[in-house]
């Protein structure tokens, strides 16, 4: 009779499997900016991987195919349901659905999977985790002003001091410019993602994509926004030249004072402009106030983030320190997370149009960053210390070390395995453990254990030929494996962990 068929293992494509070291990593991470959001005061909420599609509305990547860019199916009442995009939208939700009951202001944070079904490529994952934090019902800009304290000091306990600046704009300023350059309702979210490339491509290429269009390497035409030369032109050397420089201490740098005077003086142009420009200039004395200087906090009219449903101040957490791209050019790490004001998107849900302004720190992007410089450890984590089983009709004694290694707040489990000695070893190994408990027929009757220090033991067998003192060699080898009485197990277990 012939086999049957197996099914091909395979992980579907924009999905990654995560092993133990880097979940750990994560862990470390994710509780890390967990403290600071709670120090800040927020508390936080869990919301479904899935909702209902229309329930996600202006947040989907193309509202003329709502299915397009989310995973989405129906269920038996044949209703339309999605993963989750992002999020904000959930929690937008989540608020209308429990407004009555909630504190207003009502802050929270959010952490987990998101979804988007677009065609994967490098770094570019159709599942990933954010960690978001929002402030509901608060129409000032000091939540906005907290958002970017908060983003700073998350990326400070993280210990990238120095490596980072937070980023500010604000939509309304933005669109008092387009308003000056004359731009057509039709043109502003080609227009605006043309600026939001004024990170990667030189102002020649900006002007194409503000323009006519532009083809890359490859040869795949991007439309452009169909501007005027000259529009085009204020818009590159206003808004895509980068920040104004100031002199600080005899050397040239970006400061928020700088670039709110140069935007004063050139670019005050309209109603929707000098508001934009107000609330700039009062969330720049907030945090300056709160001691956050131009080189962790910084206005910068070149951020340009959420173009379809951010209503004010909008920033982004750059990372600045240099890494090697695809081609093997220095350029700056970039953002790892961003955020701003979107007062209408609960409005959806409800009558009145209700504040809102929120963050959110793109995980894997910044644990790649933090891996990259060394602040997070890439190695497995510790396993468990493992009893070894050297006689299979003893295992209840063998369970009984377990449960009080266990019962001592100690990691353990018991080889669960049919293999021998020699396997077991192997086991540990893989396992990461720093420990293993031997027990055989003479030790139980000497009333002894061994225990196996796996660490000190890879440690010897790795220096074991560049040790030429014997003693030396004894020695060291009597501390990776020595016997203790079975009453001192745990005592002795506690000893070696450290």
């Amino acid at each position: 009779m012939s086999k049957p068929k197996t099914t091909e293992a395979r992980r579907p494509r924009g999905l990654e499997d995560r092993g133990p070291a880097a979940i750990e990593a994560t862990r470390q991470m994710l509780e890390t900016i967990r403290q600071v959001y709670e120090r800040y005061g927020f508390e936080p909420v869990e919301t479904p991987l899935i909702e209902y599609t229309d329930a996600l509305g202006k947040f989907l990547p193309d509202q003329d195919r709502p299915n397009a860019g989310v995973f989405s199916f129906q269920d038996d009442d044949e209703q339309w349901l999605s993963l989750r995009y992002d999020l904000t939208a959930p929690l937008a939700r989540y608020v209308a659905e429990n407004f009555d009951r909630l504190p207003k202001p009502y802050r929270s944070y959010r952490v987990g999977p998101v979804f988007r079904n677009e065609k994967p490529g490098p770094g570019r994952f159709r599942q990933f985790m954010q960690f978001d934090a929002d402030t509901v019902g608060a129409s000032g800009v000091a939540a906005d002003a907290e958002n970017c304290m908060m983003f700073a000091d998350a990326m400070e306990a993280l210990g990238l001091g120095g490596n980072y600046v937070v980023k500010v704009n604000n939509r309304k300023v933005l669109d008092g410019i387009l308003e000056y350059a004359k731009v057509e309702d039709h043109q502003k979210l080609a227009v605006l993602r043309a600026i939001d490339k004024s990170d990667k491509f030189p102002p020649s290429e900006i002007m194409l994509l503000l323009t006519t269009g532009r083809k890359d390497e490859s040869g795949d035409f991007t439309k452009g926004a169909g501007l005027t030369e000259q529009s085009a032109d204020l818009l590159i050397r206003n808004v895509c030249m980068g920040p104004m420089l100031d002199v600080v201490d005899g050397v040239a740098m970006p400061t928020s004072r700088r670039t709110l005077e140069y935007m004063q003086a050139n670019l005050n142009t309209s109603n929707v402009f000098d508001e934009g420009f107000n609330e700039l200039s009062q969330l720049s004395k907030i945090v300056e106030a709160a001691g956050y200087g131009s080189d962790r906090i910084r206005i910068d009219q070149t951020v340009v983030r959420g173009l379809e449903y951010y209503t004010g101040p909008v920033y982004e957490v750059e990372l600045t320190f240099e890494v090697e791209d695809e081609g093997g050019q220095k350029v700056r790490f970039g953002s790892v997370g961003g955020g701003g004001r979107y007062d209408g998107l609960i409005g959806r849900f409800r009558a009145e149009d209700v504040p809102a302004t929120g963050i959110s720190i793109g995980v894997s992007r910044l644990q790649a960053a933090l891996t990259h410089l060394g602040k997070l450890t890439s190695a497995a984590p510790r396993g468990p210390v493992v009893v070894t089983v050297m006689d299979k009709a003893r295992i209840a004694d063998y369970q009984v070390m377990v449960s009080e290694l266990r019962n001592a707040g100690i990691r353990a489990e018991l080889y669960l395995g049919d293999s021998g000695f020699k396997a077991q070893m192997k086991y540990c190994d893989r396992r990461n453990s720093p420990l293993a408990i031997i027990q055989g027929s003479d030790e139980a009757e000497r009333g002894e254990v061994q225990i196996k220090d796996l660490v000190k033991g890879a440690d010897l067998a790795a220096r074991a030929k560049s040790i030429t003192d014997r003693e030396e060699y004894q020695r060291l080898s009597a501390e990776a494996q020595y016997a203790v009485k079975r009453e001192e197990l745990v005592a002795k277990v506690r000893a070696a962990l450290g």
